[in-house]
């Protein structure tokens, strides 16, 4: 039996500290403990969103080859975010570094309390679309059965996003 590795894709930000160096801190750990980048966006300078009363962040998007299994990914990125020192305290609070699993190849995956893929709310938030259709404008929602630039291009969410 032959492995093939699944494409995922990721979104990262940071509203504490040092953004960029914290942002190319986990790049460089999920390359080393994840798998080989095959695409990344711009960084975005984007509001907050849920929690508005904190700095702004930066966001980006990767591509991401990996022969890991999704929880895998998933533990590994937690443990990349505590490393860096991400702490869990208020629902969509500051943090250092935030890795978010956005798709994992075409799979939909739930795994009650643990794991949601296609990230659910994804489509409705430009933080997340903006970075990712600069690197995978055409990919197609496994659930909703759109592109990329088509839930951008259809996107109610009026929050600033920048590319920078």
């Amino acid at each position: 039996m032959v492995l093939e590795y699944k494409e995922v894709y990721m979104l990262l930000g940071s509203n504490l500290g040092d953004r960029e160096m914290m942002m190319q801190q986990a790049v460089e750990r999920i390359e080393a403990e994840i798998g080989v980048i095959s695409a990344r966006s711009a960084y975005y300078e984007t509001e907050p969103w849920g929690n508005t009363n904190q700095p702004p962040f930066i966001n980006m998007a990767i591509a991401v080859r990996t022969w890991m299994p999704p929880l895998e990914v998933l533990e590994t990125a937690l443990n990349i975010e505590k490393s860096l020192g991400r702490k869990r305290l208020v629902r969509w609070g500051s943090r250092t570094i935030d890795i978010d699993l956005i798709f994992y190849a075409d799979d939909i995956i739930a795994i009650e309390d643990k794991l949601y893929i296609p990230h659910p709310e994804m489509q409705n938030r430009r933080f997340v679309l903006e970075p990712l259709a600069e690197i995978a404008a055409d990919y197609i929602h496994p659930v909703l059965k759109k592109s990329i630039k088509e839930l951008l291009q259809s996107l109610m969410d009026i929050t600033s996003v920048e590319k920078i």
